[in-house]
């Protein structure tokens, strides 16, 4: 079977870091283009716009988009109506009504669009999702605690209205917890907004899941020292815990799965799948929580923060 032409869009800090890195291994693509208004990737032609990029190389049949998630749908309609299939990075778009629109599009086109919500692919969380199922779940709890200055040095637009604060690693635990927990509701957040910034830092929310179960969730954007991304569960098999962004599974103080972090090629192996399957796999609920979440949540105003 021959590779599938892909290009790539918008090429910062997480394509260098992962996907050049996952598509490099992956013999299921050939990278056959970029298109991005500051990065090149070398040994392939190199675009501006992903406009200059659909018309000179019409040969592509898929597109990966990067950019942040203010400007995916512009560019992603315009790849759906070039009949190209499309990888999105998460989060797939900057609401919920976008990302719909993009799916019936895709449908139209009949050409597949995935939702690629990199954490659910970590090694343990199917292990965790195992073991849950097992078991009578009393509550849980998701912390999920890093330092924006780490992992976003000098990107404004995670700040600006669309960009998610908080929200841009706390969608990774909704993509877990949607996915190894029962249904989940919002009741109540607290969002804090620093007093320059239009977009948290830090949010509180309480979630009841579909058989009235609490779930509480805690994201704080300055955690400093160990970063912290774990989902605990209080179960009648003992205390589980998710760490390590779903590396890592401890069950009753025992570690049962601990395997390196491999998302990324994970999530071009399912591109790969659903392209060739000719079918889409975009799952919105991570997304309609973060909408839920400013929706329903108390504004709190806190201290500027500075980079």
């Amino acid at each position: 079977m021959s590779p599938i032409k892909i290009g790539i869009v918008g090429v910062g800090k997480i394509v260098r870091d992962q996907h050049l890195p996952a598509l490099a291994k992956d013999p299921n693509y050939s990278l056959f283009a970029a298109a991005s208004r500051h990065g090149k990737v070398d040994g392939i032609s190199n675009f501006p716009t992903i406009e200059a990029m659909l018309d000179a190389a019409p040969e592509l049949e898929a597109v990966s988009l990067c950019m942040p998630p203010q400007f995916r749908y512009d560019a992603a309609r315009t790849a759906l109506l070039a009949k190209k299939h499309v990888f999105l990075e998460k989060p797939p778009g900057a609401t919920v009504s976008e990302v719909e629109d993009l799916k019936a599009l895709a449908a139209a086109n009949g050409v597949s669009l995935f939702a690629s919500w990199h954490s659910r692919y970590a090694p343990a969380v199917e292990a965790a999702l195992t073991f849950l199922g097992s078991t009578r779940i009393r509550s849980a709890a998701i912390n999920w605690k890093e330092d924006v200055r780490r992992w976003h040095p000098n990107q404004d637009w995670i700040w600006q209205p669309g960009g998610f604060g908080v929200f841009d690693p706390g969608i990774n635990a909704l993509s877990i917890a949607t996915y190894i927990l029962p249904a989940m509701f919002i009741t109540s957040a607290v969002l804090d907004f620093p007093e320059n910034r239009e977009a948290p830092v830090a949010a509180q929310v309480n979630f009841r899941t579909s058989n009235g179960l609490p779930v509480t969730m805690d994201l704080d954007w300055l955690q400093t020292g160990p970063q912290s991304w774990d989902i605990l569960a209080d179960t009648d098999k003992g205390a589980m815990v998710l760490s390590g962004g779903g590396s890592k599974l401890i069950v009753d103080g025992h570690v049962v799965h601990d395997e390196p972090e491999a998302e990324y090629p994970m999530l071009y192996k399912r591109f790969a799948e659903i392209v060739r399957a000719g079918i889409s796999d975009v799952d919105l609920a991570p997304l309609q929580h973060v909408a839920d979440a400013f929706m329903l949540g108390k504004r709190n105003v806190v201290a500027a923060f500075f980079d």
